[in-house]
């Protein structure tokens, strides 16, 4: 893959523990590639196929989703609710041919500021090596 690639990476990022590790982050000065955008989101689980798929419509090279640890979550399940919804994702993904690994779901908690740096840092680096989004190249999209 062309070395000038940067791809764009969508982080969505649950409210309570994804984006504690991206505070986490900040204040240990750790940092992540800067093509990385995070969104926060309420919860994970509140998360659909719909938003995932639209990021890739829209130029996303990778999705990438960090939620709480199993038994961690505010809202009891929606850590669950996002993993079974990104099994989703990735098998329609497939059928597309987009590619089921463009998508990624992490657990990441609160305090967790090492592991949100190398969750981005090795997705960035795996997006990089399968190139870019295919719809990026169609018109109909």
């Amino acid at each position: 893959m062309s070395r000038d690639f940067i791809p764009k990476i969508i982080y969505f990022m649950c409210n309570w523990c994804g984006t504690g590790g991206a505070e986490s982050a900040s204040a240990y000065h750790f940092y992540y590639p800067e093509n990385v955008l995070p969104y926060r989101v309420n919860c994970t689980g509140s998360l659909s196929p719909v938003h995932i798929l639209r990021a890739f419509v829209e130029g996303a090279d990778g999705v990438l989703i960090s939620g709480c640890y199993p038994g961690d979550c505010h809202y009891e399940d929606g850590n669950f609710r996002a993993r079974r919804r990104v099994a989703i994702t990735k098998s329609i993904l497939d059928s597309l041919g987009l590619g089921e690994d463009r998508v990624w779901f992490r657990y990441v908690a609160h305090g967790e500021g090492r592991r949100f740096v190398d969750t981005a840092t090795e997705f960035n680096d795996y997006i990089k090596e399968i190139g870019p989004n295919p719809l990026r190249e169609r018109s109909d999209t």
